[in-house]
């Protein structure tokens, strides 16, 4: 039982907490929970999960600083449970550290497929000193500057270059119109979020024509998910 993947539940309401222990036990996880942000960080501390899942709206501590003061201590990924139709809510805990969220009512197939995809992140795809990222139908080469997939080559502008190797580095993630901003080009970019769009089409069109994108998915009002094997 020792190779059992672990798994912190941090929610203050205790039918969703026996719900998803259930749910995920049965599904061959080891889980713990916690009712709150204290006592969630206590436990990441003592137990050392392999993976997070962390209400929003909690007491004493919300989710969103929860998120935050994870972060800080630990790569490990983080799912948040949220209201159907508040995207700030989920933009924020995103940009607090958050890797994925799951709106609630909670679709149980949907939250462990997304815990699956979390889990199978590659530490190759998480380490930003890392020069040559292969995954999925992609191989990314950081020094040559060369880019494949599926084995044929496609030239890219140094801005979709960068755009596709940060996305490659957080694979599987949802990745904030923010966050994507700020990285490629700087604090001053924040006021103009119709940049990322057209490099998003850009870059979209050049590693996969068809007409529903396959890698790069929208997440309406949050940001966008690389899904390197392609997506749903």
């Amino acid at each position: 039982m020792a190779d059992k993947k672990r798994i912190l539940v941090v929610d203050d309401e205790p039918q969703i907490t026996r719900v998803l222990r259930t749910a995920l036990t049965g599904s061959g996880y080891e889980v713990r929970t916690a009712d709150d942000g204290h006592a969630g960080l206590r436990t990441a501390r003592e137990w050392q999960p392999d993976l997070v899942i962390t209400d929003v709206s909690m007491p004493n501590m919300t989710g969103i600083e929860f998120c935050r003061q994870l972060r800080a201590e630990s790569a490990l990924p983080i799912i948040v449970l949220s209201v159907k139709g508040v995207e700030k809510t989920k933009v924020e805990a995103l940009d607090a550290g958050a890797d994925d969220y799951v709106t609630k009512p909670v679709g149980m197939d949907e939250l462990l497929a997304r815990v699956r995809r979390n889990l199978a992140r590659t530490q190759a795809t998480e380490d930003p000193t890392k020069r040559t990222i292969a995954v999925g139908d992609f191989k990314i080469d950081a020094d040559a500057f060369r880019v494949a997939v599926k084995n044929s080559e496609v030239r890219l502008t140094p801005k979709e270059f960068e755009l596709l190797l940060y996305l490659a580095r957080h694979a599987g993630r949802v990745v904030t119109h923010r966050t994507l901003l700020l990285a490629i080009w700087g604090p001053n970019s924040l006021e103009q979020p119709e940049h990322l769009r057209v490099l998003v089409g850009q870059l979209r069109k050049k590693i996969d024509p068809s007409e529903t994108p396959r890698y790069i998915i929208t997440e309406p009002w949050v940001g966008y998910r690389f899904e390197p094997a392609g997506g749903d």
